[in-house]
Parts: C-alpha cells; sequence; structure tokens
C-alpha cells in the first residue's frame, strides 16, 4: 500500500469506527470521484455492476449497499435504465453526491455492520457492494444482512480487496455461508480494483438460498 494516495491509505486505517467513517467521506465526498479516477483508476463499480446484470431479470430491485457516491449506481443505469436501484450508506454527505446523479428511487442512512431495520426480508432481486468490504471499513460480518434482504436465488456480488480476502476473514466467512445453506457460490474471480496501481480485488458472486 505504500504507492497509494494518502487518502486511501487513510481511509483504510479507520478502523470499522462508524463516525471516523463518516467524518472522513464527510471531508473527502465532493473529491472522491475524481481523486479515485486520477490516482487509482478504480474499476470496482464497473466491474461489480458487470457481473449483477448478467444475473438480473428485467425491472429488477436492487440494492447498492455502501453506495458512497453512486459508482455503481451509474454503472447500472448505464447497462440497464429498467432497474430499480435504492442505496444505502453510512456517509449523509456520501448519500447527498449520490442523490445528484438522479439514478436512485431511494437512498437512505445506515450501518452495514448492523441489521438493516428499514429492509424486508427477502425484498431485492439483486444486491451489489463495491469497495465496501476492505480494510478499516465493513467486515465479513457485514454480508449477513445482505444475504437476509435477497431473494431466494437473488444474485448478490460483492467486490473484496485482495489484501483483505484471507486476512480479514472473508474468505472463511463466504465458505461458512455457503455450508450453512443461506448461499451457493456461484463465482470467485480475481479482478482489477485499481488499474494504476496494481491493486485487485476478488470478485464473489453468490444467490440467496
Amino acid at each position: 500500500m505504500d504507492d497509494e494516495n494518502d487518502l486511501v491509505k487513510q481511509a483504510l486505517s479507520l478502523g470499522g469506527e462508524p463516525d471516523a467513517i463518516r467524518k472522513f467521506y464527510k471531508n473527502w465526498s465532493e473529491t472522491y470521484e475524481a481523486d479515485l479516477d486520477r490516482d487509482l483508476g478504480y474499476v470496482g463499480p464497473q466491474v461489480a455492476a458487470e457481473a449483477l446484470i448478467e444475473r438480473i431479470a428485467d425491472d429488477a430491485m436492487i440494492l447498492d449497499a455502501g453506495c458512497g457516491t453512486g459508482l455503481v449506481g451509474v454503472e447500472l443505469h448505464k447497462l440497464r435504465p429498467d432497474l430499480i436501484i435504492d442505496g444505502i450508506d453510512l456517509t449523509p454527505a456520501m448519500l447527498a453526491q449520490s442523490r445528484q446523479k438522479g439514478v436512485y428511487r431511494k437512498l437512505s442512512e445506515a450501518d452495514l455492520m448492523g441489521p438493516l431495520h428499514d429492509i424486508a426480508h427477502d425484498f431485492y432481486d439483486g444486491v451489489v457492494s463495491a469497495g465496501v468490504f476492505t480494510h478499516g471499513h465493513v467486515g465479513p460480518e457485514g454480508i449477513d444482512e445482505l444475504v437476509r434482504v435477497a431473494k431466494s436465488g437473488a444474485p448478490i456480488v460483492l467486490t473484496v480487496r485482495d489484501t483483505a480476502w484471507e486476512h480479514e476473514g472473508f474468505r472463511v466467512k463466504i465458505e461458512q455461508l455457503e455450508k450453512d445453506g443461506t448461499t451457493r457460490i456461484r463465482e470467485i474471480l480475481p479482478s482489477p480494483y485499481h488499474t494504476k496501481d496494481e491493486v485487485f480485488c476478488q470478485l464473489v458472486v453468490m444467490e440467496a438460498v
């Protein structure tokens, strides 16, 4: 991580503390997209959106979990304008940026490390999350609620930063979900994440049972 953008280094060291995350992204929200594109070549949103699109029907309802400034929503809308997309994020300032994109039906503040009380069981036709499951942000336990709110048979597409995959317990968690009978693993593939500094992620595609 030595060559990474200084703001990214700070983000990865936040320790998953909600107040620290809110404050950090409030201060970064207005230049976030430009910084990631210029310094990193961040392609996580495109990778995740393309993987989801292959697996959903027309007019599907999608949850963009940890939507940030709306990069995944924009990619989904480009590919499939018919989709109904809701977004949730921890930081109001990031949600304000998402709102400007005009591609979401609803945007709500939510902590992915806790229960998503406002979302019913088996509600969404697909769930996607890019850039959330990494160091200092949301741990493997955050996947449970995404599985809960997905309909049976719905795809759940996640990017997990490669350096967090083993170290933070994501591989073990995802394998355990399948063993428990709550998901089926469809594929786990190494994928580009930051193209300018050659950072990769694991692209995880599961199906809710």
